[in-house]
């Protein structure tokens, strides 16, 4: 039986996926990303000092990571780096974000597969916020709308939080998350300038100043996120794996792990960084060869040449080809499927044993869920690992902030050469995100993006490997083939971009 379950919802853009069920278990599935958008094609003969601002348009939900990995890009190009004031900028506004698109997720994009919004018509208590949507889901219910109080409903056929207050609790923790997100945007534009889409951000540092009421409003915001993240987010992650515990071993991607490392602590951004960078794959780590990395499309919608490396990537539009499913390219590290994100941020550093943070949280809630590290490869383990990160990413910013020296340098002084290359490598919230720059005659001769939902979304390779979502999603049973909830459930745990993906 073929169920296609597009478009799928509580995802940033257009994504179909087509199922194979054969008694109640899905034996193919093919991710499709239905748009195409060409960047690299925008960015080519222009100004390289244009492209850290033309690459944030690529994506509204994390555009800073693509300003930073442009910046690092040009950065190795020019020869320059930035000083300690403007890398710490740097991740300072960056951090925030991760911190903004965590909860975006978890809230409002994932949890509504789990908690039942009907929960709250038992609720008897005072607080104005659970009141008025007790009202509202009352109402919609007796409106006789075909699709009354969306997107809570129509809910999909399926297991949900029974317990009544675990679920009244989320509800109550998704509104005040909504609350979270816009404090986290505006402390990422204190010293961004603006979200989305920074005009601050800049090879070689920050446009933005470093001054004292500049910091204090930052740390006064992200100690506001902090105190949410263990007051109500962890809570909550832990609440929906211990209703449903089989959920650490659904949703198993097949391949390796890869991550770039999150947040520079030294000069340059191959320095350390706070989250350590490598390839994983069984239980041995490497460091990351940018050389490694191909790109396929045999089952993609390019003529271009398949299996091209990074730096002779292309990209030539073929809509009709008729082995293409997808206009997400096929990226592929030493020709294996890779998966990226925040499970592969964490297992990376885990396995390396680099920040002693990520360790003890990993031991920490692995002995309390009953599971081994390596089951953060699955839905659950998705959830958890960005809940891991982002305790370890609060706790950074501030004290980031007290290494900033108000009013040092936050710029660095460049020169832009006329031929010149560089690969600008940072984790955007979804996953390792590149980017690699050829300048020729001072203009922008080559751009090339490999973002995290194209490794994660990708199409089947040249050896008909499949992605990572597309593995994870094979040998799922599944109650109902028409809904597929526990599909949607896989999916959405690795939190596709596909506006990114098909950049």
């Amino acid at each position: 039986m073929r169920v296609e379950i597009g478009p799928v919802t509580r995802l940033e853009g257009h994504l179909n996926v087509l199922t194979t069920i054969e008694e109640n278990t899905i034996v193919e599935a093919k991710c499709v990303g239905e748009m195409f958008r060409g960047f690299e094609m925008i960015l080519r003969g222009r100004d390289p000092l244009d492209a850290q601002q033309i690459t944030q348009r690529i994506c509204g939900v994390c555009p800073y990571a693509h300003a930073i990995a442009s910046s690092y890009a040009q950065e190795q190009a020019y020869g320059i780096q930035p000083p300690a004031n403007g890398r710490i900028l740097h991740n300072l506004i960056q951090g925030a974000n991760h911190l903004y698109d965590y909860l975006l997720h978890f809230y409002q994009l994932a949890a509504l597969d789990f908690v039942d919004i009907t929960a709250v018509l038992k609720y008897q208590g005072r607080d104005a916020s659970l009141v008025k949507v007790r009202d509202w889901v009352k109402a919609e219910l007796a409106s006789g709308k075909k699709y009354p109080a969306a997107p809570f409903l129509p809910r999909q056929d399926g297991r949900y939080l029974e317990d009544t207050e675990a679920n009244i609790s989320a509800v109550k923790n998704y509104l005040e998350a909504m609350e979270m997100q816009i404090i986290g945007n505006q402390a990422a534009a204190i010293f961004g300038g603006k979200f989305p889409h920074s005009t601050a951000i800049f090879p070689g540092g920050c446009t933005q100043e470093a001054r004292t009421d500049l910091i204090a409003a930052y740390r006064s915001k992200i100690k506001k996120i902090r105190n949410f993240i263990h007051e109500k987010y962890l809570s909550d992650i832990l609440a929906v794996a211990g209703a449903f515990p089989d959920y650490w071993r659904i949703g198993v991607s097949q391949g390796g792990m890869l991550s770039y490392g999150l947040l520079p602590t030294g000069p340059t951004p191959d320095s350390d960084r706070l989250m350590a960078g490598g390839v994983l794959l069984g239980d041995q780590v490497a460091p990351v060869d940018f050389e490694a990395i191909s790109q396929d499309v045999a089952h993609s919608k390019y003529s271009s040449a398949s299996g091209q490396s990074v730096r002779n990537s292309a990209i030539t539009p073929a809509p009709q080809k008729k082995a293409g499913y997808s206009w997400i390219k096929a990226p592929r590290y030493q020709n294996n499927m890779m998966e990226v994100g925040p499970a592969a941020r964490v297992l990376v550093d885990y396995h390396q044993g680099h920040n002693p943070r990520i360790k003890e949280l990993v031991e920490h809630f692995a002995g309390q869920a009953g599971i081994k590290p390596a089951q953060l490869n699955s839905v659950l383990g998705r959830h958890l690992s960005r809940g891991i990160c982002a305790v370890v990413i609060a706790d950074f910013l501030l004290a980031e902030t007290e290494r900033l020296e108000p009013g040092a340098p936050t710029m660095a002084e460049l020169s832009i050469p006329a031929e010149a290359e560089g690969f600008g490598a940072t984790e955007a919230s979804r996953g390792a995100l590149l980017h690699y720059v050829r300048l020729e005659d001072h203009k922008i001769a080559t751009y090339e993006c490999v973002v995290p939902t194209t490794w994660n979304s990708s199409p089947q390779d040249d050896r008909n490997q499949p992605g990572a979502m597309e593995s994870a999603l094979v040998g799922t049973r599944v109650a109902d083939p028409q809904q597929q909830i526990e599909a949607n459930r896989i999916i959405r745990s690795f939190d596709p971009c596909m506006a990114c993906s098909v950049h």
